[in-house]
């Protein structure tokens, strides 16, 4: 897991966004994608931001004895995930789309825990073709309302295959206007959603 941290003039801290990959892939479309978000994150300004990737996180499948409520966990890698998702105020999901509806790893990953995610807005960043993955966020929904979470916003991403581009050796992203726009106003909103859970920002 990577932190990107900026300074603020502020002494009020600033909420931690996680910015979620969830695509496990190799020479997925999500790693500069999320490279991306996490950017604009820094540039808007009033969150730190964490970049957790679950293809480095490398979670197995579920195989807790324990439900996950009970936050009786067995397993290291268990373990090190919860506290990694604690210190999290905001999310932002960055989720393909597979045969319309969302990747096992990113359900995988949510299954692992319970109270961890409770109560925490989450913006869906999800990236197809001609329908950007939206079909794929909307079947999600469902699953983060049955843990607690809310969902402040939706930023389709369709033909995504045309949006990333080879630069040297890394892949990068480069967003249409109105990509960039959706992104933005989906920050705003979490921004907005994650204020009354900071105690100093009252």
């Amino acid at each position: 897991m990577a932190v990107l941290t900026t300074y603020s003039s502020s002494l009020r801290p600033r909420p931690r966004l996680q910015v979620l990959i969830a695509s496990t892939r190799p020479g997925r479309a999500g790693e500069p994608t999320g490279r991306w978000i996490s950017q604009i994150a820094l540039e808007h300004g009033g969150f730190d931001v964490e970049v957790v990737d679950l293809a480095e996180v490398g979670l197995p499948m579920f195989a807790e004895p324990e439900h996950p409520s009970r936050s009786d966990y067995r397993l290291a890698s268990t373990r090190a995930f919860s506290a990694t998702v604690q210190r999290a105020d905001a999310f932002a999901f960055v989720m393909p789309e597979y045969n319309h509806g969302y990747n096992a790893a990113l359900k995988n990953a949510l299954d692992h825990l319970f109270h961890e995610w409770r109560d925490k807005p989450v913006a869906l960043v999800s990236y197809g073709g001609v329908a950007g993955g939206a079909r794929a966020a909307m079947a999600l929904e469902p699953v983060l309302i049955a843990l607690g979470m809310r969902v402040t916003g939706f930023v389709p991403i369709p033909f995504i295959e045309t949006l990333i581009h080879q630069d040297g050796a890394h892949p990068s992203f480069r967003p249409t206007e109105a990509v960039e726009r959706s992104a933005r106003k989906a920050l705003d909103g979490l921004a907005a959603a994650v204020l009354p859970r900071i105690p100093s920002a009252r």
